[in-house]
């Protein structure tokens, strides 16, 4: 995913981007609201998954500069800013933006609010003919596995495999993108709505359960010190 991260502050700024970066964040880095905006200028590029916009720039305040790109692009916006008080929040989320982190804040919990919200935001250029969430299937195959969305239902070889509301939920997040690793920050923000490290447990409590529901020991994999990934089944 391509991320524009205004920061006027240098250090800061290469302190996040080398963490965006692990995390496989394309950091196109802006120092200013104009450098900003005119970085989400339509070009051949992929379009900016997400904006990190801090509110003390040089030239204009981060208030303004929302406004600015919330009337050009619906790229979800992250402020990410020292201003504590309730009234700058409130503000902020009246002019577009999509949430709001205090500084200082934990790395996990904003590649957290990063994911939550490029994953609820449709893809504003998408070529004609892609899929749009409203297009996706209502059930997903892999292999003897099948998982019926609408009714929240997983059968394998034909025989329905009970799961609690959780481990459905965390089985369709891994299956809608088969091979494609998730962290362990997305699934506990995606699956159990908190950003609390003790959910970590809990998780792996429910992988667990899965691949004994499921009999399929295989099909969630363990990609160590990052997450889990959905291994598609050999035909």
């Amino acid at each position: 995913m391509r991320l524009l991260l205004v920061e006027d502050d240098d250090h800061v700024a290469a302190a996040l981007s080398a963490v965006l970066a692990r995390h496989g964040f394309a950091v196109t880095h802006a120092r200013s609201g104009e450098e900003a905006l005119q970085a989400l200028l339509p070009a051949e590029r992929a379009p900016f998954g997400v904006v990190l916009l801090d509110l003390g720039l040089p030239d204009q305040d981060g208030f303004e500069v929302c406004g600015k790109i919330r009337k050009r692009t619906s790229t979800p916006v992250i402020m990410v800013t020292a201003r504590a008080d309730t009234r700058s929040k409130i503000h902020g989320l009246n002019l577009g933006a999509d949430d709001y982190v205090v500084k200082p804040y934990d790395t996990g919990e904003l590649l957290a609010r990063i994911h939550a919200v490029a994953r609820r935001t449709p893809p504003a250029d998408s070529a004609p003919g892609e899929p749009h969430e409203a297009d996706a299937p209502c059930a997903l195959r892999l292999g003897a596995l099948t998982i019926e969305l609408p009714n929240r239902q997983v059968s394998v070889s034909g025989s329905t495999v009970p799961l609690t509301r959780k481990e459905f939920d965390l089985l369709a997040l891994l299956a809608q993108r088969p091979g494609v690793v998730f962290r362990r920050e997305q699934i506990i923000s995606e699956v159990w709505r908190t950003s609390w490290e003790g959910t970590g447990r809990t998780l792996e409590v429910h992988v667990a359960s899965l691949r004994a529901k499921l009999r399929m020991p295989a099909l969630i994999e363990t990609v160590r010190g990052v997450g889990y990934k959905i291994v598609v089944p050999a035909v």
